[in-house]
């Protein structure tokens, strides 16, 4: 019995870098999604039709991303739950690991503390977020996206949660590799100088990408600012339409 207690640590440790790992993936993924807009109106609702389901169903049916939002939203709270086992617990025990961290003067020490951070500032951010996806699911396409990010005003939410998940996803990736990667006393620092350097890369990439379709996004929001509500019809069903 008490080596099974014993394991228990180990067992939870495991299962944050997996929950870890699966909200990174789905991050960078979605956010290919949501840069679609870069390649255009009917790209950016061809693929919110999608995640609809209606390219397989025949019809959208937007409760299937709120599905989907609900399954994030539950890996989302276990990621946390067992991350805050490692967070300090009180003002003496942070006020004791600012002194550690400035005395010690270590990367990786302050990377970590960076991931408490942006953590923290996603359980507001995220959450604020994904209410909106999973109450309203039909909302989303090239006007109603853009609407709610000008006229809404959520490009001030978006912009600080770009930067909050990026940072939190690139040093989440780093320290695993750090931590289960096929490192050995031979190749440590090399392998820890490489990972750092992909670990910057990658987050540079993903707060461009992002900035970019933030920005997209913003100048669609604002063309359209005097026509909210209105829904974007395709090229095709467009002339669909004409024909008809």
């Amino acid at each position: 019995m008490s080596r099974n207690l014993n394991l228990w640590p180990a067992k939870m440790d495991l299962l944050q870098s997996l929950t870890g790992l699966l909200l990174v993936f789905f991050i960078w993924g979605h956010m290919f999604f949501e840069s679609s807009i870069l390649l255009g109106k009917d790209a950016m609702y061809w693929v919110s039709k999608m995640f609809e389901g209606e390219h397989i169903l025949g019809k959208p049916y937007p409760l299937l991303v709120s599905g989907a939002v609900a399954v994030v939203f539950m890996l989302i709270a276990l990621h946390a739950i067992l991350a805050l086992r490692k967070f300090p617990g009180n003002y003496r025990q942070y006020h004791q690991f600012h002194r550690h961290m400035g005395s010690l003067r270590h990367g990786d020490t302050t990377l970590w503390y960076v991931q408490v951070i942006t953590g923290f500032a996603m359980f507001f951010l995220a959450s604020a977020h994904l209410y909106v996806v999973l109450v309203q699911p039909e909302n989303i396409g090239p006007y109603a996206s853009a609407d709610r990010i000008w006229s809404g005003r959520f490009w001030i939410l978006y912009a600080l949660l770009l930067v909050s998940v990026h940072l939190h996803a690139g040093v989440g990736i780093y320290r695993l590799a750090m931590k289960w990667g096929p490192l050995t006393m031979a190749n440590s620092k090399v392998m820890r100088r490489r990972f750092k350097t992909a670990m910057w890369c990658i987050i540079g990439f993903f707060l461009l990408l992002g900035t970019t379709s933030l920005v997209a996004y913003m100048k669609l929001g604002y063309e359209h600012r005097d026509r909210v509500g209105e829904r974007y019809i395709p090229a095709a069903h467009r002339a669909d339409t004409a024909g008809d």
